[in-house]
């Protein structure tokens, strides 16, 4: 036994580990982070393939057009005869409403920032950070909800074919657990995106829903009975025409699923071809293209909500719109098989299935690009945000516990859908007001303003109906927060300057010196004197027993946004009588003056050293102040800073403290 132990033993240890750091390297390797720049993330802004516009639009439109598989009949189940003319106010409020905010935004971002980075420029410091991350977790809700909603209808379509045996009905919850889970396998296999695909989905489930709808329009024309037994029905209840409208209004909040798409539109819009000789940072040619796409995918999906909601109504009894009724969430697909015969019905079906399940891909692709963009810059990434795979198995399995949460129900979860893309929408419109204000014209910024007032009044009464998009909400800016604000602790001693670069002066003053001996001197608000750097000399001299025969350099750290997490450092080089000062501009002091040491230690091939002073106070609070401000106990952070930073201690810089 020990001879078989010592031989087959340690080869089974060594398999297992090896498999192990061959997953860990595997679920690791798409990884955006970069080690040379001392733990900061990568921005390398790769140009995407380009294509025409109208096949970009195919792109977001197998979000924005598979609302059409469960739009009617959520509309008819929340509306009731109400829902064509709540339709109606629907699409006026989308081509005079979003479509002319999202036309504004693609103008201000036509590399695909959309309207939270427009809201990020409007404001600053802890205030944008803030704000940014709340939208985030209503974005995050919206694409989380469009991939469980729409594998929870592409699960309905599955279910109620005739073909499909009925005890699959008790599994809806598994089935679109399935559907979720082959998204995950997409994109943890490497999803690469696939416009043509989405050319062929577009134009198949456009095509076969036309087919459905001139059915059912030829059916009305040959018993005109059903137009007049849906007014009658109607004008019973309410006689009197402004009262009609007055409730289409109030009713308008519960049909926003018909608005989604929009963001997403304007994410897609680095990948529109634009012009020869367009201006990289106006490309006007792009942002023509972009306005065509938004216009017509408006215009598109305005014809078919208006004919869908009017053609079911008359159509489809109120009574199998209820939960477990077979117009439930398929009511486009209820016409084709009732008029066009299951053969049909089965083609319409397998379409419907197959544009929802990708558009569960383009809301986890817009996760997977929303993520990244601005949690890394923000330093508040935990380390498995900087990798595709970790971070699509936390969104399947995030998407899983929705999906059991609201049993698979489509209708349950169109409140929370409603409320992300809602306040996806009036935080654009907001931000379009505001950013045209700010450049004085007041007239527009009136009109957008309003916008604005009209999409917060749906909002609200949306939240207030349905209060479960909220909730959902709130969970995620939570979980967002919390998740946030610990990795930035976390990353705190990180080295957090992408680039250093010395001025002339700077440069001067380095290239010239034998020896680097650094004091720490806070800046001044007022101009400081020569006294001053004489002084705080003298004392490290005395405490920090700087050899008397160096003159030292002295480093200064002007904190402006304490927000900020990573950047460009630049350094200044200032001379004040005989004292040589290099001053920088950045968000903290400690990760700056590391930063500095070993730009300047790698440069001349010297060792820097850095005298400090203890700082006052109690160590809590420093420290806090160092997390929100930038500030506090600034020599064990430097310490700690390159000592993360520089593991070899015959290279780590010095730190003096006295």
């Amino acid at each position: 036994m020990k001879i078989k132990s010592s031989v087959f033993g340690p080869p089974r240890i060594q398999s297992k580990r090896t498999r192990a750091e061959r997953f860990q390297r595997w679920l690791f390797q798409d990884s955006t982070r970069d080690s040379d720049h001392g733990g900061a993330y990568a921005h390398t802004e790769e140009t995407p393939h380009q294509y025409s516009w109208w096949k970009v639009m195919c792109l977001t439109g197998v979000d924005y057009f598979s609302t059409l598989g469960y739009q009617p009949a959520i509309a008819a189940a929340a509306a009731g005869l109400l829902s064509p003319i709540a339709t109606i106010v629907l699409v006026l409020v989308t081509l005079f409403g979003a479509l002319p905010v999202y036309r504004r935004v693609a103008l201000e971002s036509p590399h695909g920032q959309g309207s939270i980075a427009m809201l990020e420029r409007l404001f600053s410091r802890w205030n944008a950070k803030l704000l940014v991350l709340a939208l985030i977790g209503f974005a995050a809700t919206d694409f989380m909800i469009t991939m469980t909603l729409s594998a929870a209808d592409a699960t309905a379509h599955v279910v109620e074919n005739p073909f499909v045996p009925h005890w699959l009905g008790d599994y809806k919850v598994l089935i679109t657990l399935a559907f979720i889970t082959a998204l995950c396998v997409v994109f943890v296999r490497g999803f690469s995106e696939a416009i043509g695909l989405a050319v062929v989905l577009v134009v198949v489930y456009l095509g076969l829903n036309v087919v459905v709808i001139v059915s059912a329009m030829m059916h009305v024309t040959d018993n005109p009975q059903v137009i007049d037994n849906w007014w009658l029905a109607l004008t019973a209840q309410h006689t009197n025409p402004w009262l009609l409208a007055g409730l289409a209004l109030l009713a308008f909040p519960r049909l926003a699923l018909g608005l989604s798409g929009f963001e997403t539109g304007v994410a897609v819009i680095p990948q529109i071809q634009g012009r020869l000789g367009d201006d990289p940072a106006r490309p006007m040619g792009r942002i023509k293209g972009a306005h065509h796409l938004l216009t017509t995918a408006a215009v598109i999906m305005s014809v078919f909500l208006i004919a869908s909601s009017f053609l079911t109504i008359w159509l489809i009894p109120l009574e199998a719109f209820e939960p477990g009724g077979p117009a439930n969430g398929r009511a486009l697909a209820y016409l084709a098989h009732e008029y066009l015969g299951e053969g049909f019905g089965t083609a319409y079906d397998i379409s419907t299935v197959a544009i929802l399940w990708f558009a569960g891909a383009s809301a986890m692709a817009g996760l997977l690009n929303l993520v990244p963009r601005y949690l890394p810059r923000y330093g508040m990434a935990p380390a498995w945000a900087s990798a595709l795979r970790p971070l699509v198995l936390v969104i399947t399995a995030a998407a899983w516990i929705i999906t059991i949460i609201f049993d698979a129900n489509v209708e349950a979860q169109g409140g929370a859908y409603a409320t992300g893309v809602l306040v996806l929408i009036t935080s654009a419109a907001f931000a379009v007001a505001i950013s045209l204000r700010s450049r004085g014209r007041r007239g527009h910024s009136r009109f957008f303003g309003v916008i604005a007032l009209i999409f917060t009044f749906t909002t609200l009464t949306n939240i207030v109906e349905k209060p479960d998009g909220v909730k959902i909400a709130s969970v995620f800016i939570l979980a967002i927060l919390v998740i946030s604000f610990v990795s930035r602790a976390r990353r705190s001693f990180e080295l957090r300057a992408t680039t250093v670069h010395l001025d002339d002066a700077a440069y001067a003053m380095v290239k010239n010196a034998e020896v680097f001996h650094f004091i720490a001197h806070e800046p001044s608000p007022s101009a400081d004197s020569e006294g001053r750097y004489t002084q705080k000399t003298e004392h490290a001299r005395a405490a920090n027993h700087l050899p008397e025969n160096v003159e030292p350099f002295f480093i200064e750290v002007f904190v402006d946004d304490s927000s900020d997490f990573e950047g460009h450092l630049e350094v200044r080089g200032v001379r004040l009588g005989d004292h040589r000062i290099l001053q920088v501009h950045s968000s903290n002091v400690p990760n700056t003056i590391a930063a500095v040491l070993l730009h300047i230690r790698n440069k001349t091939g010297r060792m820097p050293h850095v005298y400090f002073r203890w700082t006052e106070g109690n160590p809590i609070q420093n420290l806090l102040k160092y997390l929100l401000f930038g500030q506090g106990e600034v020599a064990p952070v430097t310490r700690e800073v390159l000592r993360e930073a520089e593991p070899d201690t015959k290279r780590r810089p010095w730190v003096h403290v006295g």
